[in-house]
């Protein structure tokens, strides 16, 4: 960055409780060290691409010069509910910070660590990942859905399975990750890693206290599956057969317009990896209240995808 793009003065902030009013090229102090503030970042989920939070934002470290994603205090509660479980959901800026320290030495999640600003705000200093989102990468897997699955899905679903190890190591610890999405993971380009990122949601229901992230968890497994999401309309508008061969037990239990009985799509998925699949059916009988659980399930899928594609790895 060249002089002419350096303000000739700084706005300082220390108390960052009005995030809106944290600006372009301001400068935060948090500790000893001084940040200058860039863009926000975005969300991306369900076509909100280019929706802004505006409490959490790329910075310069004004000590060496590296990226950092400051992530300021925002409480934001609601609910949401899947199947007839309504959860409650909130922030909380605490847990993430906890979290931040007890995996700071795992790869598989985002580092950084935090601090209190002058108004005593729990704020998070993020190491920046260079890199892609886990699901962007896995739709250039193969030319098609039976491409993928022989030749590419072992590594995924060993990848996969080392991200569900992660979350084991959270609950382990009495952590939940709280917004388990395909999007939250970030495959490190420079460390060749996926890391999971934001977890400063955390939930409350009345079933079992992992149950929430483990159906994040059943999410992303029926998207690998299925090399993206088999939509229940794209198969009404270009598969009809296959759209009468569903019942509504085949859907997903969190999004109804997903299949999950992804068996009745690709017939060469083996019986236990669509058993897995189906513990997050609209039609499931029984659920995982363990990622243990989910493991041991999934060691038996990885065998047979194994002899199925021939591979080892």
């Amino acid at each position: 960055m060249g002089p002419e793009r350096v303000p000739k003065k700084f706005k300082i902030i220390t108390d960052t409780s009005d995030f809106f009013q944290v600006e372009y090229d301001d400068v935060i102090v948090l500790g000893a060290t001084l940040y200058w503030v860039k863009r926000y970042e975005k969300e991306g989920r369900f076509g909100l691409d280019d929706e802004p939070k505006y409490w959490v934002r790329r910075a310069i470290d004004l000590n060496d010069g590296s990226t950092k994603i400051l992530k300021l205090v925002f409480h934001e509660e609601f609910e949401t509910k899947v199947g007839e479980v309504m959860i409650r959901c909130f922030r909380s800026p605490r847990k993430e910070a906890r979290i931040l320290d007890l995996v700071a030495k795992h790869k598989n999640f985002m580092h950084g660590h935090w601090v209190l600003d002058s108004a005593d705000n729990i704020v998070r200093i993020l190491e920046f990942i260079p890199g892609q989102t886990y699901e962007q990468i896995i739709a250039d897997y193969g030319a098609d859905h039976e491409d993928y699955f022989h030749n590419y899905f072992l590594e995924v679903l060993d990848q996969y399975i080392e991200l569900v190890t992660a979350i084991k190591f959270l609950h382990d610890h009495g952590e939940k990750h709280g917004d388990i999405r395909r999007d939250h993971i970030i495959h490190d380009r420079e460390l060749k890693t996926n890391r999971w990122i934001d977890f400063d949601y955390n939930y409350m229901h009345g079933e079992s206290m992992w149950g929430f992230d483990l159906q994040g968890l059943g999410n992303i497994i029926i998207f690998l599956t299925g090399r993206g999401d088999v939509l229940v309309p794209d198969l009404y508008n270009n598969q009809r057969d296959l759209f009468d061969s569903l019942w509504g037990e085949d859907l997903n239990i969190s999004y109804k317009n997903r299949v999950a009985n992804l068996k009745k799509i690709y017939p060469y998925i083996p019986d236990s990896l669509n058993r897995i699949l189906l513990h997050f059916s609209i039609g499931a009988k029984i659920f995982y209240e363990t990622t243990g659980q989910m493991l041991d399930d999934l060691a038996k899928a990885r065998e047979d995808v194994s002899k199925i594609s021939g591979r080892k790895s």
